[in-house]
């Protein structure tokens, strides 16, 4: 009798037995792919031992840490990442066969987040090392490894494939989350996605392809790792071992991918013009499509793209004049762009003991963001609370700006750190210095006794009379140095532009001590209301006599006082159901206090909640909304009209053109009008 059974079983012993011998040929292939690999490189693999400067409250404190990293050269010039290397004061180097050499750092590209290092030979031997492959070969599926010393342990090899040649970081991590000394790494960086393990530790080290070739070097994990093509690490190496720094260029332009909305093929967003840059020189605005640069047309469409486009305007040379082609107003406009050199967005921390501070000096970008006039002056970058800056009266702060100190204007670190010597030559214990330094838009006064470390709801207010000023307290310590000793009031610290008290001519640096006569006694921390409420005594609309000293002068001078400015809490506020934002007009303290550019206009967002489509879009608090929909804002009531009209016709899209400090953008809402 036939029996099914019987017939099936010699086939599925055949299947089983090819299905064996296949297996056991890949497994074969992947072993002899590791072995090529691990072979090729793993000679080369490094582990590398960091004690780096960490700067915290004002001090310069040592820290240990690890990474990894691979050697590029018989020289010893070896790759790994910026966060690794940073201000690095010593480097020690654990090869493959476990020797420890030292290492000196030649230089770092926080952009890239790419660093070298050289290796110092004990025997002046060549060392092993690996080669760089091309980047742009890889594909998704591609069998890599990546290579390492994970949680400073000894050497290690995952396996993985690649996931995505073109990974940036996702629009719910605000576009441009990891950034390093203020660059924003994903400008330039599309990382290769894989899914071979990496864990802290593994930062710095290579990313090889079957071939036994670096194609990248891995940087993050976000549960997908990450690693800078070895194409962008390759060229930024090269150009750190032959000049110890990388040069880029750069027109001031702030580009995003096209808006749907836009119905454009081709092109970049042009969102913001840094003032003072090229670009802005060139006669480029917020809002223009730019279609070709330096004769090559660019486009943009999605934010992967955007990357590409830093690249090609950091590689123009450096002083060249080149052709823009823009999109405005429907219009195509050509504009000429000569290029400068881009510099470090913020400076480098240095530690000043003698003050109980650490503080640098002011690059470009820093002086737009905290809307400096000027790069002069050194920014503090932290503040030891109990060491001399931190124990004057007033205390400088993190972020003050120091520009002066006794006679001297102050330009930078260096002539910070010489001025100081010079102090203290000869001196015998501590030296009391007046010391000028600028907190937002106030200039202040105070003194520091340098040398030796010290141990250490919302009601609406009734509008009053009110002296257009701001002002600080004159201390004991400040009066001594102003040469009014025993007198009490207050220092000029700011005088509101086109105020009465600006027409009257009342000037920063004016001591006021009498009001109509009276004397003012503030001479404590704590009594900067004294003076206030001397005034709030007063009809709004009242002429008073002040009594001051400038420059060691007695004077009187007359001011009208004028009607208190409205409190940011007074105003009126809109809440917008559908995107779940809310919103009112510009405050006054918003423009002196610098949360706002002085002449920014439209409306100030308050709040946006959580998980709301406005959240979702990117709108934050503290942003200012210019326009709408490409109609510009003055006011909450437009706003209002604005939103009103939206929630009647329900378009798909919405956008906002936004203010962020010095930043402008274009922020596209797409709201789901079907759960409304």
């Amino acid at each position: 009798m036939f029996s099914t059974k019987a017939a099936i079983k010699p086939v599925l012993v055949i299947f089983l037995t090819v299905f064996s011998i296949i297996g056991a040929a890949a497994a074969d292939e992947i072993k002899r792919e590791t072995t090529t690999a691990v072979e090729a490189v793993r000679p080369a693999l490094i582990r590398i031992l960091i004690v780096a400067a960490d700067y915290r409250q004002g001090r310069e404190m040592k820290a240990e840490s690890a990474g990894s990293g691979v050697i590029v050269s018989p020289e010893g010039y070896a790759v790994t990442n910026h966060h690794v290397a940073m201000d690095a004061e010593r480097i020690v180097c654990t090869l493959a066969d476990k020797r420890e050499v030292e290492a000196t750092l030649v230089g770092t590209d926080p952009l890239a987040d790419i660093a070298v290092i050289k290796l110092q030979s004990p025997d002046k031997k060549p060392f092993p090392f690996a080669s760089f492959g091309d980047s742009s070969k890889l594909g998704v599926g591609d069998r890599v490894f990546a290579m390492g010393c994970p949680l400073a342990l000894s050497q290690s090899v995952t396996m993985g494939i690649v996931s995505n040649t073109e990974m940036i970081m996702p629009g719910f991590f605000g576009g441009n989350d990891f950034q390093l000394e203020g660059e924003d790494v994903g400008s330039i960086v599309r990382w290769i996605g894989h899914d071979a393990l990496i864990r802290p530790g593994n930062s710095g080290g290579p990313l090889v392809d079957r071939d036994g070739k670096i194609v990248g070097i891995n940087e993050i994990s976000y549960g997908l790792s990450g690693a800078i093509p070895s194409n962008l690490a390759k060229e930024v190496a090269g150009q750190l071992i032959k000049t110890g720094k990388v040069t880029r260029s750069w027109l001031g332009l702030e580009v995003q991918p096209l808006l749907e909305s836009s119905g454009l093929e081709r092109g970049v967003l042009i969102g913001g013009v840094m003032d003072d840059s090229p670009a802005k020189k060139s006669g480029f605005k917020s809002g223009d499509v730019l279609l070709s640069l330096d004769g090559k047309n660019v486009t943009a469409k999605f934010k992967e793209e955007v990357p590409l486009f830093n690249q090609f305007v950091a590689d123009i040379p450096i002083g060249k004049t080149v052709k823009a082609i823009v999109l405005r107003d429907g219009k195509e406009i050509t504009l000429n762009v000569t290029t400068v050199e881009r510099q470090r967005a913020i400076g480098r921390q240095d530690e000043l003991k003698n003050w109980g501070i650490c503080a640098s000096d002011i690059t470009y970008m820093m002086s737009k963001e905290m809307q400096l006039d000027s790069q002069e002056g050194t920014v503090v970058t932290g503040v030891l609370p109990s060491g001399p800056a931190g124990s004057a009266k007033p205390s400088i702060r993190e972020e003050d700006v120091i520009v002066g100190v006794g006679n001297e204007k102050i330009s930078n670190v260096d002539q910070l750190r010489s001025l100081t010597r010079k102090i203290l030559e000869g001196a015998d214990g501590i030296v009391p210095v007046i010391v000028n330094f600028n907190r937002g838009k106030k200039q202040y006064a105070t003194v520091v006794k340098i040398g030796k470390k010290e141990s250490s709801k919302s009601g609406v207010e009734a509008r009053k009379a009110w002296l257009p000023i701001d002002m600080q307290v004159l201390t004991d310590d400040l009066a001594q140095a102003l040469g009014v000793t025993g007198k009490t009031g207050v220092r000029v610290t700011q005088v509101y532009p086109a105020s009465s008290a600006e027409k009257a001519g009342l000037k920063v640096g004016d001591l006021i001590l009498k009001l109509d006569d009276e004397v003012i006694p503030a001479d404590q921390p704590g009594d900067e209301e004294v003076l206030p409420s001397m005034v709030r005594q007063y009809d709004i609309g009242a002429q008073v006599k002040l009594g001051i000293v400038r420059d060691g002068q007695p004077m009187e001078i007359m001011v009208d006082l004028e009607t208190s400015p409205k409190l940011p809490r007074d105003y009126p506020k809109y809440e917008d159901e559908n995107f779940e934002f809310s919103a009112r007009d510009i405050a006054f303290a918003d423009k002196t206090e610098g949360s706002v550019i002085s002449d920014n206009s439209g409306v100030y967002v308050e709040s946006v909640t959580e998980g709301s489509w406005a959240a979702l879009g990117n709108l934050q608090p503290g942003d200012v909304i210019a326009e709408i929909n490409g109609k510009k804002l003055s006011g909450l009531a437009e706003l209002e009209l604005a939103m009103k009209r939206i929630a009647e016709e329900k378009p798909k899209r919405v956008v906002f053109k936004v203010l962020r400090g010095i930043h402008a953008l274009f922020v596209e809402i797409e709201p789901g009008w079907q759960a409304f």
